[in-house]
């Protein structure tokens, strides 16, 4: 299974493409796309809108594996956020990847065992899992390999399934 997990954000994307065998994980690439402030954000849209659906063509994913929002305080930032975010499903949408959404709290359960676990922790063991010889850069990148990480434990659960099965009678 080819996962591709995702960071939202405007300002950077976090991505990373895993395989995953059932046994173990071959990282097939991963980076950033970042946009730059000062540009119009329509041209900040469609750059993530563009970079992504490269990627898409690149990896061939089997899913997406998208980190879900979670904003407390800042509005304005949840919804440029959103709106980015918009812009890599229907990217998904266009090459017909399912998407599958995690929390930070199911993200860092699947990936170190505990759900409070701190960042540094997360990172390290996506690292340990990747056998990769250091943290990818920037943390979105990190963060992107352990939600595709997060998809493979979730894969074969019965929830899992039942959503599966739930998404398929729609």
């Amino acid at each position: 299974m080819v996962v591709l997990g995702i960071d939202p954000g405007y300002a950077i994307v976090g991505y990373g493409a895993i395989k995953y065998d059932g046994m173990r994980y071959s990282p097939l690439g991963f980076g950033a796309i970042t946009t730059e402030a000062e540009q119009e954000f329509s041209l900040r849209l469609e750059k993530i809108y563009d970079s992504m659906c490269d990627i898409l063509q690149k990896c061939r994913p089997d899913v997406m594996s998208v980190e879900k929002l979670y904003f407390q305080t800042n509005q304005k930032t949840a919804i440029m956020v959103a709106e980015a975010r918009g812009v890599i499903l229907l990217s998904a949408r266009k090459f017909h990847v399912p998407v599958f959404e995690y929390t930070p709290l199911q993200v860092k359960t699947a990936v170190t065992g505990y759900g409070k676990a701190q960042k540094y922790q997360v990172m390290e063991m996506t690292r340990r899992l990747l056998n990769l010889k250091s943290v990818p850069k920037p943390d979105d990148t990190a963060d992107a390999l352990a939600i595709a990480i997060a998809h493979t434990q979730a894969a074969g659960t019965d929830i899992k399934k039942l959503m599966i099965n739930r998404r398929n009678r729609f």
